[in-house]
């Protein structure tokens, strides 16, 4: 082959199609999930996929794994209405919290009669008298076994946003929004209530508790807070809760650091994002330590 035809061949081969390129990378054909994972990671290396493509590609891939009992919020961290409180009571605490739509419960979070949505109490405002009861729409119950690219399939064809997440015995386990299943392939979606800026890591609450951004550095977490945790092992205070519960912690997971009560408000299977803060009285934390002293003694 003279010189002029492997130069041409050669520009050839570089310049091929991308198509070309993908139905290459395709014919490899995997033989498990950890084959195809690392096929994606290749593809990511020679530029074939970008990397928010992966990831949203490795996003998928988990949600057909995971159930219903692996992402919903659960019972305790449920925020609901009590129809029979009066609208006054807890219209305070609807507009607090900013969500678009509230279980509705009578008497007890096991007795879910419907689904409020915020819009409509909007007449709230311009009624003299407001029937929330009639407002109701029905609710969709799901057991914990449900898997997520199932009820994503099903949120979607029925144009449903939320389903109440039950157990084996019919108790309300908890509830599960379309947005926490897409939040697992795309990532978190941030909206108006939420912090996002460098200088909102932090963020103080009325009580004197705050929420803190699991990517907070951990020498900002220090200066603000007064603790000492180490910055050598590791970068953000997600990684040093992390590393405390030996897992990848759940939303509604809480523990204990040297006098911080670290709480999980969000989190998908992949990792921690943001927290409750709070402090728990040195009295508790002193008898906790002498507790765990005494049970290792």
């Amino acid at each position: 082959m003279s010189d002029a035809t492997a130069g041409r061949a050669a520009k050839a081969h570089r310049h091929r199609s991308l198509l070309e390129r993908l139905t290459a990378f395709i014919f490899r054909e995997p033989e498990n999930r950890e084959q195809l994972l690392e096929l994606l990671s290749d593809a990511h290396g020679r530029n074939l996929l970008d990397a928010d493509a992966l990831s949203m590609i490795e996003g998928v891939l988990q949600v057909s794994e995971l159930r219903a009992r692996d992402l919903m919020i659960p019972r305790a961290q449920m925020d609901v209405i009590d129809i029979d409180e009066p609208v006054e009571s807890w219209m305070p605490h609807v507009i607090e919290t900013g969500h678009s739509r509230f279980p509705v419960i009578e008497g007890s979070r096991d007795h879910v009669i419907g689904i409020l949505l915020a819009k409509d109490l909007l007449r709230y405002y311009t009624e003299h008298e407001l029937d929330a009861r009639a407002m109701l729409r029905p609710a969709v119950f799901i057991p914990e076994s449900k898997p997520l690219n199932v009820l994503l399939r099903d949120f979607r064809s029925k144009r449903n946003h939320i389903a109440i997440v039950v157990d084996e015995y019919g108790g309300v386990a908890g509830m599960i929004t379309i947005e926490d299943v897409l939040e697992q392939i795309v990532g978190d979606i941030d909206d108006e209530y939420d912090f996002d800026e460098q200088d909102e890591n932090i963020i103080a609450e009325a009580d004197g508790s705050f929420r803190v951004k699991a990517l907070t550095g951990i020498e900002q977490f220090n200066a603000s807070f007064g603790t000492s945790y180490p910055e050598s092992d590791f970068n953000t205070i997600g990684g040093l809760v992390t590393d405390a519960f030996g897992r990848v912690p759940r939303r509604g997971d809480a523990i204990d650091i040297d006098g911080i009560r670290f709480e999980v408000l969000r989190a998908d299977a992949r990792q921690a994002q943001l927290f409750h803060i709070a402090r728990v009285p040195r009295t508790l934390a002193r008898e906790f330590a002498d507790r765990e002293a005494g049970q290792h003694a």
